[in-house]
């Protein structure tokens, strides 16, 4: 991975920051987990109301991300706790930094500012860059590997199921055919050159294409998953669970968990919310990267 260069902070607006906050409950003294610390706007905040004795741990996958958190949130001294880790690790290092019972849970799913404006880390067609894509060092692959490498047929599954793309197999044949490829804008091309670019479309063709390269790579609905799956065991009664999705598959796997975790005589959750929670027009104009946020919340029980 490309280091980000360290003579400046990069810049970076939380989404939904009021929303979220308000949702947490967020109290003087009270405990938190940010499993997506990012680079640490909504874990300020946070640690902003929780003052003056409030403590918070924030984990995230990515080194460089985590050391623009660090920076970020080294006023607050020993009230904050950092770590390495993946989504799906939360409760493993929850345990390690003696954080148990915690007041609320959140996750800012997706990509950070940081990840899509370095073209060396490959997530965006945006500007040409290697076709990496790992939030993380420990991912196993890159999507040069899966572009490369898969068979066309599991190729074109994943540009299917993870980018919901009908036009999978017809992408999945024109990559095989050009393969090997090794840049996001060799790949980007092919996709347009694959299905068009028709004068209705309002997003770019690959942008489907990228996104299930990113999910495959970083198993990032797995890691999802298996997070929901310990929050319960990390939060206090009436502690709060908050999720930012930015599509579909990430927001169907946090609905479904809640209202299934809301249900039957082991209830664990209460909704805070009948529908989901989307970011103000007066936002989307501010910071247009969040047109596309969902958010939901629940209590524990």
């Amino acid at each position: 991975m490309s280091a980000y260069p360290t003579d400046r902070q990069p810049t970076h607006t939380p989404v939904m920051l009021s929303e979220v906050l308000a949702l947490l409950n967020v109290r003087r003294g009270g405990v938190y987990i940010d499993a997506t610390v990012g680079l640490g706007g909504h874990a300020a905040a946070i640690l902003e109301a929780s003052a003056p004795d409030g403590r918070l741990l924030g984990l995230d996958a990515d080194a460089q991300a985590l050391a623009a958190a660090r920076r970020r949130l080294e006023p607050f001294g020993e009230r904050c706790r950092l770590e390495q880790a993946w989504l799906d690790h939360c409760a493993a290092a929850a345990a390690r930094h003696g954080f148990s019972a915690v007041d609320g849970v959140l996750c800012d799913l997706g990509v950070s500012s940081l990840q899509l404006d370095d073209p060396q880390r490959g997530f965006s067609f945006q500007q040409d860059g290697p076709l990496d894509m790992r939030l993380g060092d420990a991912a196993e692959q890159t999507a040069a590997d899966v572009v490369n490498y898969y068979e066309e047929a599991d190729l074109a599954d994943v540009i299917y199921r993870l980018g919901e793309e009908r036009r999978s197999r017809r992408i999945a044949r024109a990559i095989v055919e050009r393969r090997p490829l090794e840049t996001t804008g060799e790949l980007a091309q092919i996709v347009q050159s694959a299905v068009g670019r028709g004068p209705r479309r309002r997003i770019h063709p690959a942008t489907h294409v990228f996104r299930a390269l990113r999910l495959e790579v970083n198993r990032e609905l797995e890691r999802l998953s298996g997070f929901l799956a310990s929050a319960r065991g990390l939060l206090a009664a009436g502690g709060r669970l908050v999720a930012i999705a930015f599509h579909s598959l990430e927001d169907r796997i946090v609905k479904r968990f809640i209202r299934a975790a809301g249900s039957g005589d082991d209830a664990g959750f209460r909704s805070l919310s009948k529908k989901v929670i989307r970011p103000s027009a007066d936002e989307i104009q501010r910071n247009p990267r969040a047109r596309s946020a969902r958010l939901r919340a629940a209590e524990a029980v």
